[in-house]
């Protein structure tokens, strides 16, 4: 189905118009948005997307509507498992819980211009080369099976991209706002915020290699790829704060996605295998081969992401993984404030993380054995400790 140029027109630019309307109401003063605004603004968006695809559903007809769908969902939840990419990101470079909702806006908006330009390709060699399929399910076998591998040090943990941007480009180790640049020494000179954003730009770009085959194998329609991941990117700041405490709680979804991800990859080598025109496979013929349906995707990637997500949530090791990576973000929350921070948002933050250390002492001993191999997660806990005391001492010798 050929869609009219003035609807491409106009979805592009309510795509634009939500993206300016989250940064000037909401990104543009740093703050640390409330559980409730996260929440509101998270079904929103989600919604939006919901309403999206009933009109296409309506009037582009059922297989229209299944593709978008089945596209969104696949779409949303790899944007899921980029938020861990982006969690630790913003946890090596200890960017400031206010201003990290720029970083996340920036990231969306990069990875929307990344992939866009990856769908346009993509749908290019789509039209020249039927063999493309081949590559799109090969990079995704190839994914799936990475999805599986145990990550055993920090160092695998974090993103090539932090690691280069550390090494190659050394700045300031201090936040200037959200400044980019700042003034030490008499000089000009990069800040920490900078590295992030260009961290996140690099991840987004490899994010891209895997999402665009991915969506490719569930449809070839254009309109249907760029719609379906645009909106599957959309509210994804928000999710961030919703679920920020719930996102180590999924241990499963590495799994989930790998089986996703493989699937779709055998979708693709099926439909390959269906248009073949290469001579050394069947001397050139299309190969006759089970071909799989829109309605059965949609049900499979459905299906798996709820046992996925039901077994991640009720995981004894998802409850202590979430304990351990809490007690880490309110340690550096703690270790970060400074001289002129109210005495009630400090005593709020150590209580949680020392509510947080309670549940830990109380685990079993096999679980305890998950803490002793985060070395960092405890060294962040002995500082914060340390400085609480000093801070407590101070503030006792000034009352005496």
């Amino acid at each position: 189905m050929d869609i009219p140029p003035y609807v491409w027109a106009l979805t592009i630019a309510a795509i634009i118009g939500l993206l300016a309307f989250d940064f000037f109401f909401h990104v543009r003063k740093a703050h640390i948005p409330t559980l409730k605004e996260a929440a509101i603004w998270s079904s929103i968006y989600v919604g939006l997307a919901i309403l999206f695809g009933l009109g296409v559903l309506v009037f582009g007809g059922s297989t229209m509507g299944s593709e978008y769908f089945a596209g969104y969902i696949t779409e949303k939840a790899l944007s899921v498992d980029n938020l861990f990419v982006f969690l630790i990101i913003m946890s090596s470079f200890r960017v400031p819980r206010a201003d990290q909702q720029k970083v996340l806006l920036f990231g969306i908006v990069f990875a929307l211009i990344a992939r866009s330009g990856f769908i346009f390709l993509g749908a290019a060699l789509i039209n020249e080369f039927a063999w493309i399929f081949y590559i799109f399910g090969l990079i995704l076998l190839i994914t799936a099976g990475n999805l599986l591998k145990p990550e055993s040090t920090e160092d695998q943990k974090t993103p090539i991209f932090v690691r280069l941007a550390k090494r190659f480009l050394p700045a300031t180790d201090r936040y200037d706002g959200d400044k980019l640049f700042t003034i030490e020494n008499g000089k000009r000179v990069l800040t920490p915020m900078l590295l992030v954003m260009i961290a996140i730009a690099g991840t987004d770009i490899l994010f891209a290699l895997d999402s665009i085959p991915a969506i490719f194998g569930l449809t070839q329609n254009v309109f249907i790829v760029f719609t379906a991941v645009a909106f599957s990117l959309m509210g994804l700041r928000q999710l961030y704060f919703l679920i920020d405490g719930l996102l180590d709680r999924l241990i499963y979804l590495s799994y989930g996605l790998a089986a996703i991800l493989g699937f779709i990859g055998v979708k693709l080598i099926l439909h390959a295998l269906h248009e073949n025109n290469l001579p050394f496979i069947n001397n050139g013929e299309p190969v006759e081969v089970v071909e799989i349906s829109t309605g059965l995707s949609l049900t499979v990637i459905l299906g798996v992401l709820i046992v996925t997500v039901i077994a991640s949530l009720v995981s004894p090791k998802g409850r202590v993984k979430n304990a351990i990576s809490a007690g880490r973000r309110h340690a550096a929350e703690y270790l970060d404030l400074d001289e002129t921070a109210e005495v009630e948002a400090r005593e709020e933050i150590y209580r949680r993380m020392t509510d947080e250390e309670a549940q830990l002492r109380e685990l079993p001993a096999k679980y305890k054995a998950l803490i002793r191999h985060e070395t960092e997660f405890t060294e962040l806990l002995r500082q914060a400790h340390e400085k609480h005391n000093a801070v407590t001492a101070g503030g006792t010798g000034a009352s005496d």
